[in-house]
């Protein structure tokens, strides 16, 4: 059993919009994504959460999105190719130039929200990532979702010279295909702790989940997506963390 790294959206602040509990889960996850201006945070909280990473030896990464403060980057845009290779470039160097001036260096890009739904259903969007991350920084990997059959993003990926993380979901549910249940249809998130670590535990050892069709699905990931935006969302976060790490002591 590999260990899967534990990957959190932080810095989704805006001014005096104040949004999650940075401090509480950044103890406890590997991999911090770092919103970077289109979709939620500005320089501000940019260099402060990089900060917090950098205190917690936590790793960085770009979460970049597409222009939509209101929307929070889960509505998808019309957007050209070539839009969304250069926003994508704009924000990377963004959070990078922040990082760098804390004595970081940037370890990976996630996108967030429609972006990164869209990447999956349509290949030309994931290949403008691609395209972006690979002109800024071949050794950069880019996290893409675990579906069913991952093939055609892999396949993509050694097309274009691309670095991918696999990543799963400990607190979604998801379809037959292995995508995630939108979040506007009943049961898309979970909210008891138990599910939750024991999707995350079922993850991690390669076990089954059950898709929302009632079929076994296998996800093959090498990160585990959580979320610390309440109390309760922190709670599963020290219970998935302390799950996981007794896993692999026991391996």
């Amino acid at each position: 059993m590999k260990a899967l790294l534990l990957n959190a959206d932080v810095g989704e602040s805006f001014g005096s919009w104040v949004m999650g509990l940075d401090h509480e889960v950044m103890p406890y996850v590997d991999l911090a994504n770092v919103a970077c201006g289109f979709h939620a945070s500005d320089p501000d909280v940019m260099r402060r959460t990089v900060a917090l990473a950098r205190q917690y030896g936590v790793r960085v990464g770009a979460h970049p999105a597409y222009p939509d403060l209101v929307g929070f980057g889960r509505r998808s845009l019309a957007c050209s190719a070539e839009e969304i290779e250069n926003m994508v470039l704009y924000q990377v160097g963004a959070l990078a130039g922040i990082a760098r001036a804390e004595g970081v260096e940037l370890d990976y890009v996630k996108p967030h929200g429609a972006l990164y739904n869209d990447m999956i259903r349509e290949p030309a969007t994931l290949s403008a990532v691609m395209r972006a991350v690979v002109a800024f920084d071949t050794r950069l990997p880019l996290m893409v979702m675990a579906t069913r059959d991952t093939s055609p993003a892999r396949e993509l990926g050694e097309q274009h010279g691309a670095s991918l993380w696999f990543e799963a979901f400990a607190d979604r549910a998801y379809d037959g295909e292995g995508r995630l249940v939108s979040r506007r249809e009943p049961g898309a998130v979970h909210h008891d702790r138990e599910v939750i670590v024991d999707q995350a535990r079922r993850i991690a050892t390669g076990k089954p989940l059950t898709a929302s069709d009632g079929s076994d699905l296998m996800l093959s990931a090498d990160t585990l997506c959580v979320h610390g935006d309440n109390p309760e969302s922190i709670a599963s976060v020290k219970a998935i963390r302390h799950a996981l790490d007794g896993l692999v002591q026991s391996s």
